[in-house]
Parts: C-alpha cells; sequence; structure tokens
C-alpha cells in the first residue's frame, strides 16, 4: 500500500519540522513564511519555496470582510487549515487558535487537538504574554507545538486601542524581552513578534533560543512573515508600512511569491522603509 507523504519524503527538499526551523536560526538562514487560506494558493505558496504556512485569523478580515479577527471562530479555522494542508508538500503548516479560543488550559487544549486532528496543522499559534504561560506550558505537557505571539496582538486590538507600534517605551521593550524568554521557558517553540521597532526585534531575537518570526519587527530577527493577499496587492485600503507589494513587476503570484521568498533569504526585505525606530 503506497502512503502518499512517505512517497513525498523522497523529493529534493524534505518537509520543514520544529527541529528544520530551529537550525535554520542557528544557521543564520531567514525563514520565509506567508499566510494562505485555500488549497490553490497554499500550492503557489509551497512551490514558491516559502517555509513557514500560516493559516492566519487574519482570514477574518481578508477573506470574510471584518474590520478585525474578533468574529473568527475555531470551525472557520479548521475549515480553512484543512483545505490549506491538501496544497502544501514541504512547508511547515501553522494555524491561529482565534478569538477566546484559549481562556483555559482545558479549552485550549481541546481546540488545538481539533486544529491538529481536524485540520491538520502541525503547530498553534496563540496571542499573548507573560499572561499565557500556563497556556502555553499546558500545551507543551502534552506535545502541542506552539508559537507564541506578542508585540501587536490583533485580537487585542479593542483593548489597544487600535492597530499601533508597541515597544517604543523602555519599560514596554523590556517586558517583551522578558515575555519571550519567559514563554520559551514555558514550552513555547517560536516567538512571533508583531508591529515592533527594529532593536527591540533584534534583542528578542537575542534573548531565545528558539525561532523568532517579524511582521513589522526589522531585519534581525530569524524571519519574516507577510499575509499573502498584501504581498499579491489584492488587499484594499491603507495598507500597514512593513508591507511590500511583490506583485509589482511579477508575472504571476508564483513569481511573486518567489521574489518574496528570494528577497527574504537574501536580506533584502525587510529594507528601511518597512521598518520602525
Amino acid at each position: 500500500m503506497a502512503y502518499k507523504q512517505l512517497e513525498q519524503r523522497g523529493m529534493s527538499q524534505p518537509p520543514v519540522n520544529v527541529s528544520t526551523l530551529r537550525t535554520m536560526k542557528a544557521e543564520r538562514e531567514p525563514i520565509a513564511c506567508l499566510t494562505a487560506y485555500d488549497a490553490s494558493f497554499a500550492c503557489i505558496v509551497d512551490q514558491a519555496g516559502t517555509d513557514v504556512v500560516l493559516v492566519g485569523d487574519s482570514l477574518g478580515m481578508v477573506i470574510q470582510g471584518h474590520d478585525t479577527t474578533v468574529p473568527v471562530t475555531v470551525a472557520d479555522m479548521i475549515y480553512h487549515c484543512r483545505v490549506v494542508s491538501r496544497g502544501l508538500r514541504r512547508a511547515f503548516l501553522m494555524a491561529d487558535m482565534p478569538f477566546m479560543s484559549y481562556t483555559t488550559p482545558v479549552q485550549a487544549l481541546e481546540n488545538a487537538v481539533r486544529l491538529m486532528q481536524e485540520g491538520g496543522a502541525m503547530m498553534v499559534k496563540l496571542e499573548g504574554g507573560g499572561g499565557q504561560l500556563g497556556i502555553v506550558e499546558h500545551l507543551a505537557r502534552h506535545d502541542i507545538p506552539v508559537c507564541a505571539h506578542i508585540g501587536l496582538r490583533p485580537q487585542s486590538v479593542h483593548k489597544l486601542g487600535g492597530f499601533r507600534v508597541q515597544g517604543r517605551e523602555e519599560g514596554q521593550a523590556r517586558q517583551m524581552v522578558e515575555d519571550a524568554v519567559a514563554l520559551e521557558r514555558a514550552g513555547a517553540d517560536i516567538v512571533l513578534l508583531e508591529c515592533v521597532p527594529t532593536d527591540v526585534g533584534q534583542a528578542v531575537r537575542d534573548a531565545v533560543a528558539v525561532p523568532v518570526i517579524g511582521i513589522g519587527a526589522g531585519p534581525q530577527v530569524d524571519g519574516q512573515i507577510l499575509v499573502l493577499y498584501d504581498i499579491l496587492g489584492i488587499t484594499q485600503g491603507r495598507l500597514p508600512r512593513f508591507v511590500q507589494d511583490f506583485m509589482e513587476g511579477a508575472g504571476s503570484p508564483g513569481d511573486a511569491c518567489e521574489a518574496y521568498v528570494k528577497a527574504v533569504k537574501t536580506r533584502a526585505y525587510p529594507a528601511a522603509q518597512h521598518c520602525f525606530s
């Protein structure tokens, strides 16, 4: 009996896993990450050489048309994760845990298991700093790979008062570094850092042994992630400063994704105009 997933192990590059990402950090090879929400785009993103694909709750905004990610449900995430997983061969698949889906350790474990068993995710991502240490510990104790999302947290946009750069004050920046260290100790396998000054991105990267993936966190972190629809010029309205339209001058979405991966790998992206101080 032939197993598709075992046959794929014979491809030129083996599938990415947590150990791969740790090695890339140790060897200072930038990690290229993108979001995806369906099988067709997942295939394009995967073939472009993307290392990590995130099924982000950003789908609430770019797919469902909401103003924030708050309305996204666990069922939404499972559906989109499942269809994205069918388009991937090499890339590591990570899925967001949506708003209020991890308020207790029991609830967090139940929903993380669903995202992995029903959705095909290989890792779950949750927002929050030191307040989520117990949740991260509980998931890690049950062998659930975890990405801890700190800095700007879109699910907390109403509490934060909007989409604003975080960590400009010395105390806030110091707390961010302390949170990253604590989350790593709790069992987080990746730290995702959003919308912070470049020096804060570097400080967090230097403080932890796990990979630090940035979105608007400067060029010194271990990897970069952007929303797919942003780099393809699909998203309408005002875009964040850290976004670059890679569709400009590209012949196809695949070419644009390849240009993005190359720019990340060569550290051409992010450039100075994409960073915060």
